[in-house]
């Protein structure tokens, strides 16, 4: 069993994922099976855009397992960015088929690469013509719920790490309701092995899942990591954290984090504050309302430091 810290744009960038390792224990050098992906790379003008490109090859990815995730709207940017991140030295790769947001599905890209027969095709030949990289897929249901079984059919024919499935399509976004029926159809019908991905929160959620699926390859969580971050370390160690000791430890990690910003950005508070306030948008369960709604509001570093008192 793996789990997956799922990417999220905007939030989840190497140093993130790099203190998040550091302060909850999930090092290479430990036993604890984490795997942390990045946001979404992509091409701007045949290029890796740059922002990307520092993200996948931060030196602060070196002591954790961070695989660089791909996304694309045909067979020549797919191609392009593998051999771009295969220059690089990377040995895995994510294909996202599975973004749900308009800005790539109207370009074609994330979701919108389910039912389009020459997307499929691509991800074959570009599995298959590069055997020694480790390839895995990251999907959604498509835009409606039937697209899935033709990308299924064609993975079938390919030797994947895995293929992680949230189980809506690009129209539910994530407010939507889930489709366990059809993820379950995906977790008999793949011969690769599935991750499951979507509306995990707590502990307890994650051992039905596990339960529920038994082969399943590993649990990917994302927005729930973000609003507790404690939660791979507390389904490792089999103990449901008590809400002090999470806002303690998620306290402790924001200092981390915060620290390397104010350290490393050069624009100032402003930079800093900017970088620091999206830590908490996922958190209002676990830290209240009140100073949830401080922190947004926020708008300098004194606010800021105030509002954090609330918690």
């Amino acid at each position: 069993m793996k789990y997956y810290f799922a990417p999220v744009q905007g939030h989840t960038d190497a140093a993130y994922r790099h203190f998040h390792a550091a302060h909850y224990g999930h090092t290479a050098e430990s036993d604890r099976p984490i795997v942390y992906t990045t946001p979404f790379i992509r091409l701007e003008k045949g290029e890796l855009r740059k922002k990307d490109f520092k993200d996948a090859t931060s030196e602060l990815n070196a002591a954790n397992e961070v695989v660089p995730q791909v996304i694309f709207k045909n067979g020549e940017e797919l191609h392009g960015l593998v051999e771009l991140l295969k220059s690089e030295g990377f040995g895995r790769i994510d294909i996202n088929m599975g973004c749900p947001f308009p800005l790539q599905t109207s370009r074609g890209r994330g979701a919108a690469t389910i039912a389009n027969e020459e997307c499929r095709r691509a991800v074959k030949e570009v599995v298959e013509s590069n055997p020694e990289i480790d390839f895995s897929v990251k999907m959604r249901l498509g835009f409606a719920e039937e697209e899935y079984k033709p990308l299924i059919e064609t993975l079938n024919n390919l030797k994947l790490n895995h293929i992680s499935v949230h189980p809506r399509t690009a129209k539910d976004q994530y407010s939507g309701n889930l489709h366990p029926e059809a993820f379950s159809e995906i977790y008999r019908m793949s011969s690769n092995p599935i991750v499951y991905n979507g509306e995990i929160k707590t502990p307890s959620e994650a051992k039905e899942i596990i339960e529920k699926y038994p082969d399943l390859a590993g649990i990917m969580i994302g927005r729930g990591a973000l609003a507790r971050p404690s939660i791979f370390a507390e389904i490792l160690s089999g103990e449901e954290w008590s809400e002090e000791r999470r806002r303690k430890e998620m306290m402790a990690f924001h200092r981390r984090l915060f620290s390397y910003y104010r350290d490393n950005l050069i624009g100032g508070d402003h930079q800093v504050l900017s970088k620091i306030q999206p830590f908490w948008e996922y958190s209002e369960e676990e830290i209240g309302r009140k100073a949830w709604k401080a922190i947004k509001k926020a708008s300098n570093m004194s606010k800021y430091q105030t509002a954090l008192a609330l918690i």
